[in-house]
């Protein structure tokens, strides 16, 4: 069973975390390079970021910027866009929930027990299976969170807060409610928009699917549908909460792209600058005449006999194809 109350890492918690991987990063890489040293690195290294990250995160949870006045209103807006536009009213799946125990049972603690660990697990593996591709879903996911963060600062009530029009919190009858009365629990009551739950679960599919070369990759990726139907189910989301939430994520993936691949370029016209200009200035000293003092100057009919009259152009020669690509340090 969920407890209501389930506490959160503190921020300060977190950044003592963070300063200390940052430490014992500085400590491990003054030691002589082994296989333990290989390891910790990068260890200390995400962690680190990881924790700042959090810091940040619950840091920015406490600004004075939320607009609670009207969450329900905006709630009932919403329910009322999605019928205008033809989406089919999340009361169905609730519905379908509420008749099936085992169905409501699952679909909660699915909402309860694999947003965070999902999202971890995801990250562990990436980082172990796939450390190439780590940075760049790092990266999207705390891009992702962010724009989340932004716009949940304009209150959107989710479902369950409207019982006049039939929906029901699943996962109180099931014991799981993770939220508690309003102002407790491990987030807040009125942040419905976007749907943190469907975004993240956005990046760990679209991340495996890019990462994994496996036909198991189809299975992970099954965490996405699965969890927008449990969100909705429950009676904690809208369905325009999940796409908002994944437009978010497709954002964040073209941020990223469009980053590294600026980074990528400039790196490559930074490698074929410094190696064509040495080249150039050695091509040049090899075809300057020598001088008088150090050498008998031959006569007139000799030099224009023996050697071909001198280029008044140099031009460089082609750069190697091993020539370095610049460093990526957007990670």
């Amino acid at each position: 069973m969920i407890a209501a109350g389930l506490p959160w890492p503190t921020w300060q918690q977190s950044l003592v975390v963070a300063l200390v991987c940052v430490a014992g990063w500085f400590v491990v890489r003054r030691r002589p390079p082994s296989r333990s040293t290989a390891v910790l690195l990068p260890v200390l290294h995400e962690l680190a970021v990881i924790g700042a990250l959090y810091t940040l995160w619950r840091t920015l949870k406490k600004l004075p910027l939320a607009q609670s006045d009207f969450a329900i209103e905006r709630a009932r807006d919403i329910h009322e866009f999605q019928q205008a536009i033809g989406l089919p009213s999340e009361l169905g799946v609730n519905e379908l929930a509420l008749n099936n125990d085992w169905l409501g049972w699952i679909s909660s603690a699915y909402y309860a027990g694999m947003h965070i660990p999902g999202t971890i697990a995801f990250l562990i593996w990436m980082f172990w299976r796939h450390r190439d591709a780590y940075g760049s879903w790092r990266t999207v996911l705390a891009l992702t969170t962010a724009g989340c963060i932004a716009i949940r600062f304009i209150r959107v009530a989710p479902p369950r807060f409207l019982p006049e029009l039939g929906f029901v919190d699943v996962t109180v009858i099931h014991g799981m409610d993770v939220y508690g009365p309003v102002g407790t629990g491990v987030s807040g009551q009125f942040v419905a928009m976007p749907s943190i739950h469907v975004a993240w679960a956005g990046v760990v599919a679209f991340g495996v699917i890019a990462a994994s070369p496996s036909r198991w990759r189809w299975v992970a990726a099954l965490h996405l549908p699965i969890t927008i139907f449990v969100v909705s189910a429950t009676g904690h989301h809208w369905w325009l909460d999940g796409i908002v939430g994944l437009g978010i994520v497709v954002v964040a993936i073209a941020i990223d792209r469009t980053i590294r691949g600026w980074i990528a370029r400039s790196g490559r016209d930074r490698g074929r600058e410094g190696p064509g200009d040495v080249q150039a200035v050695a091509q040049t000293s090899t075809s300057a005449p020598s001088s008088p003092a150090t050498s008998e100057r031959p006569s007139a009919s000799v030099s224009r006999a023996a050697s071909p009259r001198p280029s008044a152009f140099v031009v460089p020669s082609p750069v190697s194809s091993a020539e370095p690509s610049g460093t990526n340090t957007w990670t």
